[in-house]
C-alpha cells in the first residue's frame, strides 16, 4: 500500500513517528503492527481500518521453518520429512546454532524444529534466544534423549518429538501448536 503511494518507507517512518527499521520490520514480516498501531497506519495510508486488515487478510502468508540438526544425515532427512508436511513452507535447514541465529535475526520464523544436543550449543538455549526474537515462533525439539522432555515443557515449547523423525508425528505436532500458524493447510 505504502509503495502504491509513491511514499518511501522513511517517509511513513516519519509520518508515523516510528523507526524505518520497524516499517522494513512490518513489510517483511518480522513484525506485526499492534492494534493501536494499526488504526494510525491506517489514517497515514488513507484507508480505513478494515480496508488495511481487509489487504493484510488478502495476502499469501507463507509459514517459515527453520530446523537445526548438527547431524547433516539427520538434517537431510528431516528436511524431506517437514516439506512432505508442509509442502507450503518455507523450511530452513542448518546445522549450527550460530547459523541459525543469524538467519532468524533477519527473518519471521514460525516454527523451529530443534535438536537439543548440538556439538556447539544447546538447542534449549537457542530455544531461549529464538523466543526472545520471536515471542510466538512454535519450537518443537526434535531428539533422541527423554531426559530433556521437563526442561522443554518448562520453556513453553510446541512440541516434543523423538527421533526418528516421521511425517505422521510431524502432522500430530501441527495440529497443536501453541501459537496458530498462518498459511499452514488445515
Amino acid at each position: 500500500r505504502r509503495s502504491s503511494l509513491r511514499m518511501t518507507q522513511q517517509q511513513l517512518a516519519k509520518k508515523m513517528f516510528v523507526s524505518t527499521a520497524l516499517v522494513s520490520y512490518w513489510e517483511n514480516d518480522r513484525r506485526i503492527p499492534d492494534v493501536a498501531m494499526l488504526g494510525h497506519l491506517a489514517d497515514c495510508l488513507g484507508v480505513t481500518d478494515a480496508e488495511l486488515l481487509s489487504e493484510i487478510r488478502g495476502q499469501n502468508i507463507v509459514p517459515t521453518v527453520m530446523l537445526v540438526d548438527d547431524e547433516k544425515i539427520i538434517l537431510k532427512g528431516a528436511l524431506r520429512t517437514l516439506s512432505a508436511a508442509m509442502p507450503e513452507a518455507k523450511i530452513y535447514g542448518f546445522s549450527t546454532v550460530d547459523e541459525a541465529i543469524r538467519f532468524a535475526a533477519d527473518n519471521r520464523i514460525d516454527i523451529a524444529f530443534l535438536d537439543i544436543e548440538l556439538r556447539r550449543g544447546s538447542g534449549l538455549a537457542l530455544a531461549e534466544e529464538l523466543r526472545r526474537m520471536h515471542p510466538k515462533v512454535n519450537v518443537i525439539f526434535l531428539t533422541s534423549y527423554r531426559e530433556y522432555a521437563m526442561d522443554a515443557w518448562e520453556l513453553g515449547v510446541s512440541g516434543y518429538i523423538l527421533k526418528p523423525l516421521t511425517l505422521e508425528r510431524v502432522k500430530q505436532e501441527l495440529s497443536v501448536l501453541r501459537f496458530p500458524v498462518h498459511g499452514l493447510e488445515e
